[in-house]
Formats: C-alpha cells, structure tokens, sequence
C-alpha cells in the first residue's frame, strides 16, 4: 500500500504546482482504501504480477478519487472526513478541472497494465458510475422502489468494488471461472458497504458523518432503511409527504420521519441484508487458493457490516 501510494502521489509530479497540492491535499484527507486493498489481496491471492498489482491498484484509488471530487462540488459539501473539500477552497471551474485530471491519470495508470480487456472494463465502470449520478440527479427523488435503490447503489458503489475485484484477477493467471467468481465477490461486498453505508446515515451522529443525519432522505433519496419503514408503516403521513415528492416543503415533518427510521425495526432490517450479500461474497471465495490473502477477503467482507453502527 506504501507503494501504491507513492504511485498515486507522483501523478502529479512535472504538473502545474497547484495541481500537485491539490493532489496531495486529496490523498493526505486520509480514507480507508478498500479498494485498492481489494485489488491487492485478489491479485497476491491469483499470482498476478505484482508491479502490475501496484499500477492497478493506483488507478483504482483515483479513479475513486476523482469520482469524489466532483461529487463534492456537486453536493456544495465544503467538508469530507473532517477536511475542507477543493471546491471549499478553490473556485467551481478549479475543482472541476482538477477532477479531470485525476480521471486522465486514472485511466493512464489503467492502461500501463497493458490489459485492453481491463481498459474497456476501466472506461464501463466509469460510464456506470457517471449514468447513475444523472439518473439520482434527475429521477430517483421520492422513488420507493427496490429496484431503483438497487440500480442506484450498484452504479454509485458496487460497480467500484466489482470492477477492482474483477480487474485485479483478469492480470492474474487463473481462467474464467475465477474471474467470474471475484467479480461477484467484488459486487457483493460493494453493495453490502452502500447498504451499510446508507444505514449510517441514519445511526450516525452528524459530527463522525460529516453531514446532518439522515441527509440522504432530507434530499428526497430513499435509501433501504427508508424502504423498509415505508413497508412496515404504510400509513405513516409523513410517509405519504415524502411520496407525494413534498419533503423540502415540510423540512421538520422530514426530520420527524428521520427520527421515527432510527428508532425502527428498519435499522435491523438493513443491516440483516447487508448481511445476506457479505454471505454470499465469502460463498465466492470457496474455492480460492487457501491462505493469508484469502483469510484477508473473507475479514474483509465481515468489516462491511461491523462498522461502527
């Protein structure tokens, strides 16, 4: 991981000098860097080459990066893990840019892997990720639906999570199998961590997430704990507000309906099928070479739900 991070942090070396103290800024805020651990164990795990582990592992991390800048500016946040966004600093048109260019390195780390294969499967995460942004952008407000949540989370999350997984055993040297069966230990994980994700936005105080709790329903986002109290209390009116597409209108019947999910069966109910897929994502592992990168994924797959709630 050292070294993937030396790689990522010379991205911006012989580049405008802003760049690379923007680029610096960004990595130093810190992040758990799941996905580049991901990429590491699956790669060690299948013998992959470990210089093309690192590049890879790279390109991942910034291309997540990049992904968070922009959505920064997007949301108006001025704060992510406690540290002041580039757009709380810098103009709209900067950050923009700059989001850019970390794509640009991204994709050219992609390519040194020199796996056409990986590149094509680099560019349709990227086009998932930015198609699912405009589709929460513009038509998933008061949408109660299992199907919508769950194409909105795949491309937000799990497509980053399927594509590292799915990437790192394609430079490996194993068959067809095993790479299918990683791809689904990647898209498992991935949408048990939104999942996850999504319940801490109602369990958590707003000093660790960074924004006011329940963020996501106070924009018209229903997530799967919003879901699962709209199943069990269909008669709630401020269930019928929310449906009605009338949240921002009623900002403290809002704040109300947050407050009743928190102290509902809901929570549990999530959390029980975020376990389901971390479930199925040790299943995929079944059959893969025994050791420590294995034991590592399996550990792995347990964290998602064992965040702090």
């Amino acid at each position: 991981m050292r070294l993937v991070e030396e790689l990522m942090r010379a991205q911006a070396d012989e580049h405008h000098p802003e760049l690379r103290a923007a680029l610096h800024h960004l990595l130093g805020a810190g992040g758990k860097r799941i996905r580049p651990t991901l990429v590491l164990l699956v790669g060690n795990m299948l013998g992959a080459d470990p210089n093309k582990l690192i590049t890879l592992a790279a390109a991942v991390e910034l291309l997540h990066t990049a992904t968070l800048v922009h959505d920064d500016l997007i949301d108006g946040a001025l704060l992510r893990r406690g540290n002041p966004t580039l757009n709380a600093r810098w103009t709209p048109a900067a950050t923009v840019l700059t989001g850019d260019f970390v794509f640009a390195r991204a994709a050219k780390l992609a390519a040194e892997t020199d796996c056409l294969p990986l590149m094509r499967l680099f560019a349709e995460t990227l086009a998932i990720i930015v198609n699912g942004e405009l589709t929460q952008l513009f038509t998933s407000r008061g949408i109660a639906s299992r199907e919508n949540y769950n194409q909105r989370i795949y491309a937000k999350t799990a497509s980053l999570f399927e594509m590292s997984a799915r990437a790192a055993a394609m430079i490996s040297p194993v068959d067809e199998a095993s790479i299918e069966a990683l791809r689904n230990y990647g898209y498992q994980v991935g949408m048990a961590f939104q999942i996850v994700d999504d319940i801490l936005d109602f369990t958590g105080e707003q000093a660790e997430v960074g924004k006011p709790v329940g963020s996501d329903l106070l924009h018209g986002l229903i997530t799967l704990p919003t879901l699962h109290y709209i199943e069990n209390h269909p008669s709630d009116p401020d269930v019928s507000l929310l449906l009605n597409g009338n949240y921002s209108l009623e900002k403290e019947r809002m704040f109300r309906l947050v407050q009743s999910i928190r102290q509902s069966e809901a929570i549990s109910q999530s959390l029980s099928e975020a376990g389901k897929y971390v479930d199925e994502a040790l299943g995929t592992l079944a059959d893969m070479p025994a050791g420590i990168e294995k034991q590592s994924l399996e550990d792995l797959a347990r964290y998602i739900v064992d965040r702090r709630l």
